[in-house]
């Protein structure tokens, strides 16, 4: 017995240490037909041992049993098991699945199979984004996804892009798509580094938007985080720096072309736009850290960020982090996930008007009073010279360096994700995430400021202070079956609650009478809080307050597979708000949708896919603020007597309360059609929406409220597009790889019904002189961003006016920018706001160890009433103390300024958007020890431009902040009006050309 049991022993013992001396490192290369595969998973089968190939497709996997099984995957090609049997090197080709039809694409509450997807759903991975700078996630899709549109005209680093998807959505709030970051809704996209961004799902129709209900109006962006892989830590560093120039100027007379024109001459020359522009420089370090133990795998980044403007005094400082952490315990069934980011951002908003001055100011001026040609008092404007007696015109080198625009911004977000599988089929998930973000601006002009600050005036110097804070919670709880009820049918099942309670407060804060300029005031009151001012008009302030704001919802989803050829998807979403009346707090969004794989029964040669689909789906939108159901009111600081002053309330409220306040309703029908082949592939949707209902400012009669004004439900939209996306592999061997791919989308928008009367103008352009000029026709039965005014019929008569077609043929020449003049008169319609289409062109090459990526963008069918030209190209007499545009259009025979034909331009454009070339490095045998991959790559945006525009930027101006004069703020320049695109305004930011040069490590 003994004996047995010593032999037993031995030979357990002899088959371990046999084991233990086979544990070996295993190295090797992973590609496929056409050359090596960066990014490939390889892990060793029933293990969380695994590792990812490098640029070069190279892998070494170390502690492999010789009696291990590896396998190597990679999205969109067949898994490959490979059994080591003691060899040290295994080299894999591996080969693509049918078109990737398994590909996995995240939806709302989970994810499906690319091909069961019967809804208009786009993702976007990392190699297909946008290179070069890119300091917001937005820039990553622009011109990518066919029907969004993304503009952020003139590039100025502190604004955010105006995101439109599938045109305009509503007229009020909400008009931009909803943001879900690792399943967390109503995340901001700037609480993200562009660098830990794996992956981006659109959502653009309604049926793929409706499980998220009254927030997915304009549809929904998906955006998953990097995440750890399997294996031993690494570390990954990539850095970029970059310089910026202005891409292109307003035209303007030089000093001499100006005293021709008859300019008044100060004596001096100068340049103003050189003197408050510089060149703009971004740098970027990006740093991470990954890896996994045992069940756990981890991500943890830094992103610094530090970016200047090419107006000088704008740019920022960013640190973000991010930390990404996933386990699995209790037998591998519950799943944990833990995810948080910080954001901190220190902010130089400059001051935009700087441009808009530094185009108009006279070139003859000097820069600082005592160069000035007659005596001028500069003490009292800081040292500087100021064009006193004129409207609309200041020192732009003052206004930069007298004033302060800046501000603080602090975002944290933490989520937790809870999954448990009950069984092989079915499984729970519950996740709680929580944000908190805090902003911060301060604005400051001195008693010397000319620009703000009243420094001719007897109440002198201004501060502004700005605080708002925003909290969100929410909780989400929901169960999935995934079953194969028989072999031709697979159900899917999702059902859930979601709550989440929102609280926002914003304080406005304005002192005005400073003392004198021996400090900078504002840090006086905001270090003690005990600085004093006495009188009228020194104080004013309001808050804004958003208790309790809460969304409860109940939701449900049913996928359906038969034959895996035939696809059903419905989904339904109950949703309830606290900021409707009790009669109106719940709405409904249901969708469905259907789509067939044609091809499964045509069995069409050298086609993978032929896959049409059709969906219906209702989506919401919410105001933008809640309480409208009930009375509001507004305090004043107004006299109270003729000797005192204090804080009275008006007596009646700013609006009319309106308890039948409800959702706003979009329902949309998308068909769909999707091909494949081995090579060539495309995608093309068709659809149509009707938006009804919109909230927004309605009059109601003074007898009923005070205000005249409720904020109400009325309006209707219908918008059709047809959108088309199409990629082709033109070169695909082991020596080079040439893929392009063309996007194209075209979109009208029609009014309906208009709550605000059934024909208006919006859109005026401003002062000097044009105050009473607006120029965008909003009218029922008629396309969203037509542009009305009279036709310039070429000629000027002897007052140096234009003359005009008499465009109703009745003899007079009616012209008053009025809509009895549009639909009586002679008014046109000039161009429209709005693009007829637009274009995204990629271009991917790899030769060797060099990648070169060439994208395209373009949008055509625009107009831009072009401001600069309307105010300052007429050769005006009374303007010889302001600079002329001198454009290829202008007329030196128009002295007299009046809106027309002449100042709306096509602004059809095609640019070369992004080029980068990157060449990953071969790096020997000593240096591979340390470094897994090295490469190296420069980029160029905004390289050139094909346009007949003369203004500094043809991008559409698809909403519109309304005007600014003589150092006033844009009315909406917090909510820019939808309705009104199409308006070049004068204090853009000028567009800019940069060039970059980048490295990343891999360790």
């Amino acid at each position: 017995m003994k004996i047995k049991l010593f032999k037993s022993l031995l030979i357990a013992g002899a088959f371990l240490c046999f084991g233990m001396t086979q544990a070996q490192e295993v190295s090797g290369t992973v590609s496929d037909t056409s050359g090596p595969l960066p990014g490939a998973s390889v892990l060793v089968k029933g293990t969380t041992n695994g590792t990812q190939t490098d640029f070069d497709g190279n892998y070494t996997i170390s502690n492999v049993d010789s009696g291990a099984t590896l396998v190597f995957s990679y999205i969109g090609y067949k898994a490959t098991e490979v059994a080591v049997g003691g060899k040290t090197s295994i080299n894999v080709i591996l080969q693509e699945d049918a078109q990737a039809l398994e590909e996995v694409v995240i939806v709302g509450y989970g994810s499906q199979n690319k091909k069961e997807i019967t809804s208009a759903v786009v993702q976007l991975d990392a190699e297909e984004f946008n290179k070069g700078v890119v300091n917001s996630p937005a820039q990553l899709l622009q011109g990518k996804v066919a029907g969004l549109t993304i503009t952020n005209r003139g590039g100025n680093p502190n604004s955010n892009a105006t995101i439109r998807l599938r045109g305009l959505s509503t007229t009020g709030a909400n008009s931009e798509p909803l943001v879900v970051i690792d399943g967390i809704i109503g995340a901001s996209l700037n609480n993200i580094d562009p660098n830990d961004i794996e992956n981006i799902n659109v959502l653009k129709d309604g049926s793929a938007a409706a499980i998220y209900g009254s927030r997915a109006s304009s549809g929904v962006i998906l955006v998953t985080t990097k995440k750890g892989k399997g294996g031993a830590a690494s570390f990954e560093y990539s850095g970029q720096a970059s310089v910026s120039s202005i891409s292109k100027s307003v035209d303007v007379m030089s000093t001499q072309e100006f005293l021709a024109a008859g300019g008044v001459d100060l004596g001096s020359d100068n340049n103003w736009l050189d003197l408050v522009t510089q060149n703009g420089t971004d740098y970027v370090n990006n740093f991470a850290i990954s890896g996994s133990q045992d069940n756990t795998n981890y991500r943890i980044s830094a992103n610094l960020r530090n970016s200047d403007g090419i107006l000088k005094n704008s740019g920022f400082d960013q640190l973000n982090t991010r930390v990404n952490v996933n386990t699995k315990l209790l037998n591998d069934k519950l799943s944990v996930g833990f995810n948080a980011s910080y954001t901190n951002k220190k902010q130089q908003f400059g001051q935009l008007d700087a441009l808009r001055y530094g185009v108009l100011y006279n070139p003859t001026a000097p820069i600082y009073g005592v160069d000035s040609p007659f005596a001028f008092n500069s003490d009292q404007f800081g040292g500087y010279f100021e064009a006193l007696g004129l409207f609309d015109s200041f020192n732009p080198v003052s206004i930069l360096n007298q004033n302060k625009n800046y501000g603080k911004r602090a975002e944290f977000l933490a989520g937790l994700n809870l999954k448990y599988a009950i069984t092989d089929d079915i499984s729970v998930t519950a996740m709680y995430s929580t944000q908190n973000n805090t902003n911060r601006n301060n604005q400051y002009y001195p008693t010397t400021s000319h620009y703000r600050g009243n420094a001719s005036s007897t109440i002198k110097g201004r501060a502004d202070f700005y605080n708002s804070d925003y909290v969100s919670d929410l909780f989400e709880f929901y169960g999935s079956l995934n079953k194969g009820i028989s072999d031709k049918i697979n159900l899917g099942f999702t059902t859930g609650y979601s709550w989440q309670q929102q609280n926002f407060k914003e304080t406005n804060l304005t002192f005005r009478d400073f003392p004198d300029a021996s400090k900078d005031w504002s840090d006086v009151i905001t270090a003690s809080g005990a600085f004093q001012l006495g009188g009228a008009d020194r104080i004013s302030g309001n808050s804004y307050t958003r208790p309790d704001d809460r969304i409860i919802a109940f939701f449900s989803r049913v996928n359906l597979t038969w034959d895996n050829a035939i696809f059903f998807n419905a989904s339904m979403r109950h949703e309830g708000s606290t900021r409707f009346g009790d009669g109106n707090k719940w709405g409904t969004f249901p969708s469905i949708g259907l789509g067939a794989d044609l091809n499964r029964y045509l069995d069409l040669t050298n086609v993978n896919l032929l896959k049409v689909r059709v969906g219906y789906g209702v989506t919401g939108a919410i105001p933008g603020g809640n309480g409208y159901s009930q009375e509001t009111y507004s305090w004043v600081n107004s006299p109270a007597g003729s000797s005192e002053t204090g804080w009275q309330t008006l007596g009646s409220g700013d609006r009319a309360p309106n308890p039948d306040l409800k959702w706003e309703e979009k329902h949309e029908l998308n068909f769909g059609l999707e091909f494949g082949m081995d090579r060539f592939s495309g995608v093309l949707d068709i659809y149509s929406r009707d938006i009804k209902d919109f909230i927004t400012d309605i009059a109601v009669e003074t007898s009923i409220h005070p205000s005249g004004t409720m904020i109400g439900n009325a309006g209707k939209l219908n918008t059709k597009g047809v959108e088309l996306t199409l990629n082709y592999d033109v070169l695909k061997n082991d020596k080079l790889n040439y893929n392009t791919g063309l996007i194209f989308s075209t979109y009208k928008s029609t009014l309906k019904e208009n709550a605000i009367g059934s024909a208006i103008l919006k859109g005026n352009l401003g002062a000097p002189g044009q105050n009473s000029t607006a120029v965008v026709l909003v009218q029922e039965g008629q396309e969203i961003g037509q542009i009305i005014g009279a036709v310039w019929d070429g000629e000027v008569d002897a007052n140096g006016s234009q003359t005009f077609v008499d465009v109703d043929g009745d003899g007079t020449i009616e012209v008053d920018q009025t809509v009895q003049d549009y639909t009586e008169g002679d008014l046109a319609v000039l161009g429209k706001g709005i693009p007829d289409f637009e274009l995204g062109w990629t271009n991917r090459i790899s030769i060797g160890n060099w990648d070169v990526n060439a994208f395209f963008r373009g949008q055509f069918g625009h107009s831009l009433v072009n401001n600069y030209r309307v105010f300052f190209e007429p050769r005006v007499g009374s303007q010889a103390g302001y600079n002329f545009v001198n454009t290829s259009l202008a007329d030196d025979r128009i002295t007299t300024a009046k809106f027309s034909s002449l100042y709306v331009e096509k602004a059809d454009f095609f640019r070369l958007d992004n080029l980068s070339v990157s060449y990953r490095f071969n790096l020997g045998d000593n240096l591979s020890k340390y470094i897994k991959s090295l490469s190296a790559n420069i980029a160029g945006q905004n390289l050139f431009t094909i346009t007949s525009y003369t203004g500094n930027d043809p991008e559409a101006s698809l909403s519109d902040a309304g005007p600014t004069d003589n150092g006033g703020f844009a009315e909406f320049a917090n909510n820019p009006d939808p309705l009104v695109p199409g308006i070049d305004r004068r204090s853009n930011y000028f567009a800019s050309r940069t060039f970059s040069l980048g490295l990343v490590a891999k360790f």
